[in-house]
């Protein structure tokens, strides 16, 4: 059942996604709580209340997530017939996943594919990223966020017993094995003609440092909410966290990370834009 599960979750949640007569997406909660395994929709009820709760706390307009309406539900023999049930946004499902039983493999499946679509979403809804005009912006904007995450990152996996450098390094080439199909640090390098000296974050373009950025993202909160214990357990969790993220960008249509062109050094960039904010605009006569 296990590996039966791990075949098709990367999926099996965008195959019940709906849209709407207004072009939105939405879930809804009966047959999602058949792929979450509870057996009675009754069962399901507490599950969909600790989420609306959790949504409330956020901030976030319950009725923009959480819409009551007529589900059709199959009955057996080719048959349906409408029962209650309620409309789910994205963020409902992540919510929901957060809230759902985590002994469950699928559900554990569930929380990486929604909490990973969802941070998609709020990075192309930035206010702050969607006012960048240039490819450079971007790069430079997605690069700082990066690696205020990989400090957190590093703490999450400090707490999770990955404390020498050494550990670390291998910590992180799981990630990126992970995302990148199987390739670890110096195959990336090799594979995009990098030298040795060169980081490859510095030169990944805003679409890679985005997937990156996800990866550090999901992988953090993972190893927190999971209380991930043990470098082989942190290790593991990077590696699937990363999986789930190139199985996103295969779902999207997108390019393979590691197809995607190499770029100028940032740092060259970054160069560029400090000198422009030392250097004084002149004043028109």
């Amino acid at each position: 059942m296990k590996r039966e599960i791990q075949n098709t979750t990367n999926t099996i949640f965008e195959q019940i996604k709906e849209i709407d007569e207004n072009g939105n997406e939405f879930w809804g909660a009966r047959k999602l709580s058949k792929i979450l395994e509870y057996s009675e929709f009754r069962h399901f009820l507490p599950v969909i209340e600790r989420a609306k709760e959790a949504c409330n706390n956020s901030d976030q307009p319950l009725q923009d997530h959480f819409e009551d309406y007529l589900e059709m539900v199959p009955i057996g023999s080719g048959a349906e017939r409408k029962m209650e049930s309620v409309k789910l946004s994205r963020f409902a499902c992540y919510l929901i996943v957060q809230n759902a039983d985590p002994s469950k493999e699928v559900v554990a499946q569930g929380q990486t594919y929604f909490a990973i679509q969802t941070r998609l979403q709020e990075i192309q809804q930035m206010d702050d990223y969607n006012r960048l005009s240039t490819e450079e912006e971007k790069r430079l904007f997605l690069r700082n966020e990066l690696k205020k995450h990989n400090l957190q990152l590093a703490e999450a996996a400090k707490d999770a017993g990955v404390i020498q450098p050494v550990d670390y390094a291998i910590f992180q080439n799981h990630g990126y094995m992970g995302l990148y199909g199987g390739l670890g640090a110096k195959e990336i390098h090799a594979r995009k003609g990098l030298k040795k000296s060169q980081q490859i974050l510095d030169h990944m373009g805003s679409t890679e440092l985005a997937a990156n950025l996800f990866r550090a993202t999901q992988t953090e909160e993972k190893l927190k909410r999971d209380k991930v214990k043990g470098k082989s357990n942190a290790n593991k969790t990077h590696f699937e966290v990363g999986k789930k993220v190139r199985q996103t960008i295969k779902d999207l249509g997108g390019t393979m990370p590691e197809n995607l062109p190499v770029e100028e050094s940032i740092k060259k960039i970054e160069k560029a834009e400090s000198k422009k904010i030392a250097t004084p605009k002149k004043k028109k006569d």
